[in-house]
């Protein structure tokens, strides 16, 4: 099975061997080609769907299957097993896959090497929640996208945690402490964590004075609310858990923190998910002479050290520009 990480390289070894002219309308031709059905095959892979990799790549479900049944045959294995629910590697599909990503890496990043300017090329899977995006990661990517015309990026906005591999994600933006995992992962920056509710809120049913107030008051849940650290208060060496039961669910931060704006109850958040509406007066921060439990943001790498230029350079782009400090919500609070 060894034999087959080498396929790629198949194609350049027959062109060497040819006339030079020759070697100059196949080499480019033919290696693009079968670089283009390896990529392929990992999504069709990862995804579980000859259809969803197709659309990705826009194909055809034929073309795509008819591409992957020529990798195949190239390299004399099977590398699918399909049936009429699924579509998962073989025993050797999988080693092939294991193998052949970093390979793929390593072939975009020798291509960004020899690049005049350093400009980065091809695409670029990015996954975050989506308060993250809207407020702070899309605003800073303007300048990056500038330097970079060439890059494409997609960004997979979802609150709840995904697939890493399977989306064939570069680098994925979690808040939170790190859960198990071979990723690895870089600190990007530390967040305060905001117990927040209207003005017109607090004018019906009053300003709480002590986390354990926050039990006769009506609570907004969602994905940051949710977590056991978000209602927890340290003071005095004194650590206080707050008992709460949400009234409004959602499960989207965006959705919390709107609903606390429109008077719905207090909600429990990170500062990026309410710096605007701090700034605006339409969420107030309570509590602040209670500590909360600081959120760390990571950026992932699933590939670890395999991963692409482009996934590197764009958290080094962020982290440079992310300079919100915990005195910023100290002056809004």
């Amino acid at each position: 099975m060894n034999s087959v990480i080498f396929y790629v390289l198949g194609t350049l070894i027959t062109c060497l061997r040819m006339p030079p002219p020759a070697l100059l309308l196949r080499s480019a031709r033919t290696l693009m080609k079968d670089i283009f059905a390896l990529k392929l095959y990992t999504r069709v892979a990862r995804l579980g769907s000859f259809s969803a990799a197709a659309r990705e790549c826009g194909l055809s479900q034929s073309q795509a299957s008819r591409i992957i049944a020529e990798l195949e045959a190239g390299l004399g294995a099977r590398l699918l097993s399909r049936t009429t629910r699924a579509v998962v590697p073989t025993e050797a599909g999988s080693e092939f896959l294991a193998r052949m990503e970093p390979i793929l890496v390593a072939l975009d990043d020798a291509e960004h090497s020899v690049r005049e300017g350093g400009e980065l090329r091809g695409s670029l899977r990015m996954s975050m929640p989506t308060s993250v995006a809207i407020r702070e990661v899309i605003p800073r990517l303007a300048t990056f996208t500038a330097r970079h015309p060439h890059l494409q990026i997609h960004l997979l906005l979802e609150d709840r945690r995904q697939d890493l591999v399977r989306d064939a994600v570069d680098v994925a933006i979690r808040l939170g402490t790190l859960a198990d995992s071979s990723a690895t992962a870089k600190l990007i920056a530390t967040i305060p964590r905001l117990i927040l509710a209207a003005p017109s809120y607090l004018e019906r049913a009053g300003i709480p004075a002590t986390p354990d107030d926050l039990a006769a008051h009506r609570i907004v849940g969602g994905p940051a609310a949710s977590v056991p650290s978000a209602w927890k208060f340290e003071r005095n060496g004194e650590t206080v858990v707050a008992e709460v039961s949400p009234h409004f669910m959602t499960n989207e931060n965006e959705g919390a923190v709107a609903a606390a704006v429109a008077g719905f109850g207090i909600t429990s958040t990170t500062g990026w998910a309410c710096r605007r509406e701090l700034e605006e007066g339409s969420l107030v921060a309570l509590l602040t002479d209670w500590k909360t439990v600081d959120v760390p943001v990571h950026a992932y790498f699933p590939l670890g050290r395999a991963t692409r230029a482009a996934g590197r350079a764009v958290i080094e782009h962020l982290i440079a520009d992310l300079r919100v400090t915990a005195e910023t919500f100290d002056s809004l609070s």
